[in-house]
């Protein structure tokens, strides 16, 4: 399939982005940086355009739309990173994550090698700050991550050793921050206990990450978070400096976190010893600058 072509589901490719925003955009170039081609599946026949400017073969279609999967290509690795459209008020996450999911499993699952699935760590209802890795009980509190544990699931009965499952911490980067800064420098308190850990990963850091995982022969599940959790009080402190804000205050009857109790700490262990994936912001010290310093959404 040629660089740029929109597919009309025939051929092959080497990668296929379900949900080539934030994360699959930087794991769709680097995986092109490797000398794959490479497809993505978008909505809108204007974001086709744009990712066929960008060397990837477009499929325009709706995850929630089964009809409209028609044109995915069979693929060596798939990516499905999917997320609910917030503009779309009337979608929920099951219907995306877990019903969504679903579609494209139906489509893709005699025609792709691999299936790697991207969910998070709030899987995890833990809330007293324990340490959590792949192997703890995941029996989460909130609707979100109950279907995230389904949705895990679905892909590890689908697929076997085929699929792979990459729990990610809260993504930060370049971009992602802006709605931060406006709450920041209006000295609006934040929702949530101050003392609550919170779990974090780079979006770079994760997007290679899934480049390593897409490579390694086994399925599993992989828990990607960087080296450090570290208390809400003490991320929102720091980034409050970088913006010039005032020192943040925290309202813990207020809603606005998702943070249930003190959280949960987890440990990359097998991350980086089963996929050697070299951080290069082990923690948000490392990170934030960067990510304050460029605006981009890129």
């Amino acid at each position: 399939m040629a660089a740029g072509e929109v597919s009309q589901g025939q051929g092959r490719c080497r990668g296929l982005v379900v949900g080539c925003g934030y994360l699959g955009r930087r794991v769709a170039r680097s995986w092109q940086d490797c000398g794959w081609d490479v497809a993505a599946l978008t909505r809108s026949d204007e974001r086709a355009r744009d990712l066929q400017r960008s060397g990837l073969a477009a499929c325009v279609g709706d995850v929630t739309d089964p009809e409209s999967l028609a044109a995915l290509p069979s693929a060596d690795v798939v990516l499905f990173a999917v997320g609910r459209d917030r503009e779309r008020t009337s979608q929920t996450t099951r219907e995306v994550s877990l019903d969504g999911l679903q579609n494209v499993i139906d489509v893709l699952e005699d025609r792709v090698d691999r299936f790697v699935f991207v969910s998070s760590t709030g899987v995890y209802g833990q809330a007293d700050g324990q340490w959590v890795d792949e192997d703890s009980v995941t029996d989460p509190s909130r609707e979100n991550g109950r279907v995230l544990v389904e949705s895990e699931s679905l892909v590890r009965s689908r697929f076997g050793d085929r699929g792979r499952v990459m729990r990610l911490a809260g993504l930060y980067g370049p971009g992602r921050l802006i709605s931060r800064r406006e709450t920041l420098l209006a000295g609006t308190p934040l929702g949530g206990r101050p003392d609550a850990w919170l779990n974090l990963i780079h979006v770079d850091d994760a997007a290679r990450a899934v480049v390593a995982v897409s490579t390694v022969e086994q399925g599993g599940t992989w828990l990607v978070c960087d080296d450090h959790p570290v208390r809400r009080e003490e991320y929102f402190g720091r980034l409050a400096e970088l913006f010039g804000a005032p020192s943040p205050t925290f309202d813990a009857q207020r809603g606005g976190s998702r943070i249930d109790g003190l959280g949960k700490r987890c440990r990359n262990l097998r991350m980086k010893n089963q996929l050697g994936v070299p951080l290069q912001y082990p923690s948000f010290e490392d990170g934030l600058p960067s990510a304050v310093g460029d605006g981009s959404a890129s």
